[in-house]
């Protein structure tokens, strides 16, 4: 039996954004009924400060492992900063299903799930957007926030200008007005959407938001590194992709010494919440949502 190994082009038709979201809330759902198993993620230290993640995870139909490789040398030497697959397999029997383009699953869950959490959590989900980023996650958010949610008007901000008016070019090509700002903060009280998708140590935007903002923040997943302001975390009400990795993992919490009795897991939000003030989704990344991927892009019986 050939195995069928799927580039980030075969994998991205493999998961449009809306089936995605439905896909991630129904593996979600599952977790919540104890029926998926993701042990928290083994992370290996490369040289030159590179990291090895090696996430599986387990439903009764479906296994996956992710392994991936995150090398900050990598895009001074012309190669992709993120590297690596996610196999699926039959759970029952083990037999390989096929492989997924790994860098392309993680955009793509990631921003999946955020843009869950938007349509459960968000007050005012059609915008307008800030994404705070010109990368890989910055550029799939934008994507899934304007294909599903109908948001229109994006803008784009991020410590090089030029990149954050390559990825307004590419954002308006794709139909969205979109427009490279010089700071978060020329627009941040405009934006209903903010998300945040950058590697930087200390926050990115500061603490004049909308009242009624929704903020996801996925750049960082180590427990020094935040996002987000302390004092606008602990305005917000709180929600993560997972619990337990997030206790491990997520610094915008875990800096503003929240108490994690007010954080709730996305698995838990069965139906759209109307809240006030604003609101945090904060992700770290997690091997279920590479599983709820694997399920849409090799349907089990």
């Amino acid at each position: 039996m050939t195995l069928t190994v799927h580039d980030a082009a075969a994998t991205a038709r493999l998961l449009p954004w809306a089936p995605l979201a439905d896909a991630v809330a129904a593996v979600l759902a599952r977790k919540a009924r104890g029926l998926v198993h993701a042990p928290e993620r083994l992370a290996l230290p490369l040289p030159g400060g590179g990291t090895l993640l090696v996430m599986p995870a387990s439903d009764p139909e479906l296994a996956v492992t992710k392994l991936v490789s995150v090398s900050p040398g990598n895009p001074a030497r012309g190669l992709p900063l993120i590297q690596g697959e996610v196999v699926a397999l039959d759970a029952a029997t083990g037999v390989r299903l096929g492989v997924l383009d790994g860098p392309e699953v993680t955009a793509r869950r990631t921003a999946a799930a955020s843009l869950l959490a938007a349509q459960l959590l968000a007050p005012d989900p059609e915008g307008p957007l800030l994404v705070v980023g010109a990368g890989v996650q910055a550029l799939a958010h934008a994507m899934a926030f304007t294909a599903v949610l109908g948001v229109r008007e994006v803008y784009v901000a991020a410590r090089s200008l030029p990149r954050a008016e390559a990825l307004a070019d590419r954002l308006r090509a794709l139909g969205a007005e979109a427009q490279a700002v010089a700071s978060p903060s020329a627009v941040l009280e405009r934006a209903a959407l903010v998300v945040t998708a950058t590697s930087s140590p200390e926050p990115v935007i500061g603490e004049g938001v909308r009242d009624d903002v929704f903020l996801a923040a996925v750049g960082s997943f180590q427990p020094e590194r935040a996002e987000i302001p302390e004092a606008l975390v602990r305005r917000c009400s709180l929600f993560v992709d997972d619990l337990a990795a997030a206790r491990a993992e997520a610094g915008d919490l875990l800096r503003a010494d929240i108490d994690f009795s007010r954080v709730t897991p996305l698995e838990a939000v069965e139906a759209r919440l109307e809240l006030s003030g604003p609101v945090l989704y904060k992700g770290v990344g997690h091997a279920a949502l590479d599983l709820a991927a694997a399920r849409l892009a090799f349907p089990r019986p």
